[in-house]
């Protein structure tokens, strides 16, 4: 909370249909009316209000996504260990593994930068 108590009061009025806007997005993105207008008000630097509500769905999405991917690798390499035990995997089977798997890893690298970012700007608000 920033210093000093709260002690100034402003007085809005909305049309029925605003109002539902209001109620709407409060109920959407889980903070008070107060808050959503304060915020919305003050626009501190050109702060977004998150819809946390959606954000967390997508990121359920994701980290099912990346889930998926994960267990497409140990098949991949579980296969292709049994090709090496039976002698016929190719070494350029392996070498398109390996890029794949090294470019895989460095787009889950740049995923968990940018999720580290959208945390950190969250809890910093």
């Amino acid at each position: 909370m920033p210093e000093g108590k709260r002690t100034r009061k402003i007085d809005v009025r909305f049309t029925e249909e605003e109002y539902k806007k209001v109620l709407a997005m409060e109920r959407e993105l889980g903070i008070s009316k107060t808050e959503l207008v304060r915020k919305r008000l003050l626009n501190e630097a050109g702060m977004v209000v998150v819809n946390a509500q959606a954000l967390l769905g997508e990121l359920d999405r994701v980290g099912t996504e990346l889930g998926r991917a994960g267990n497409n690798i140990n098949q991949l390499a579980h296969h292709a260990n049994t090709l090496r035990i039976q002698g016929s995997l190719r070494p350029e089977v392996v070498s398109q593994f390996n890029d794949l798997l090294e470019r895989y890893l460095t787009l889950q690298s740049k995923l968990e930068v940018s999720l580290r970012k959208i945390i950190l700007e969250m809890i910093s608000r």
